[in-house]
């Protein structure tokens, strides 16, 4: 005679399996996005001399580093989850002060940063992760460490939009002030989306507790 319990039991199993295969796909593909994006970005960013396009790149690191993160808790106790959350908000506020020390030496020493090559890529960029803020629409309420996911990725997008507009200020004015500015408000933003990924870990640690 069936159990019910056992048939019920079986079908929660097959929904969690199902739900963290799904996400498995998500993060390596958001992952190889990110990890592409950082090293094209990067390297027009010193070619471009331009603080924006370095930090841009940089947050794309942090991202894909931060995705591999996520990617080894999913399906992992809630602890694990919210420590690799917890790990993932430090990292990016680590990043933010290094950005942060890029733009000063680059205002201290000087830069000319290319204004037509800031707003090629950073087009590019943009496209890029719209397209993970897509695939990871469906995943943005699930655990911990998917919102932080949604997190980065609007971040990114932000970043991206900001980078367009200093690469037309500098076309237009001829001036690196623009490029410098937006560098420190990447900064900003990334110390933001680690400060709201750490207090998500902690909502998620009092959920549980509840």
């Amino acid at each position: 005679m069936p159990n019910p319990q056992a048939e019920t039991a079986k079908g929660c199993d097959c929904h969690f399996e199902a739900r963290n295969a799904a996400e498995r796909g998500t993060l390596r593909l958001v992952l190889l996005i990110n990890a592409v994006m950082f090293v094209a970005e990067f390297g027009v960013g010193l070619l471009a001399d331009s603080a924006g396009l370095i930090a841009d790149s940089l947050d794309m690191l942090a991202d894909a580093l931060v995705y591999s993160i996520s990617l080894y808790a999913v399906g992992r106790s809630g602890v694990i989850r919210r420590r690799a959350a917890i790990g993932s908000g430090v990292f990016q506020i680590m990043l933010a002060f290094i950005l942060l020390r890029d733009v000063v030496r680059r205002f201290v020493s000087g830069s000319e940063p290319v204004g037509s090559l800031m707003m090629g890529v950073a087009s590019i960029a943009l496209v890029a992760n719209i397209a993970c803020l897509k695939l990871l629409a469906k995943h943005r309420r699930g655990d911990v460490n998917m919102r932080a996911s949604w997190i980065f990725s609007t971040n990114d997008v932000l970043a991206n939009l900001g980078v367009l507009v200093a690469g037309a200020l500098v076309m237009w004015s001829g001036s690196k002030t623009p490029d410098l500015m937006i560098g420190a408000a990447v900064a900003s933003i990334v110390v933001w989306g680690g400060v709201r990924i750490l207090r998500t870990a902690r909502s998620s640690r009092t959920e549980d507790a509840a």
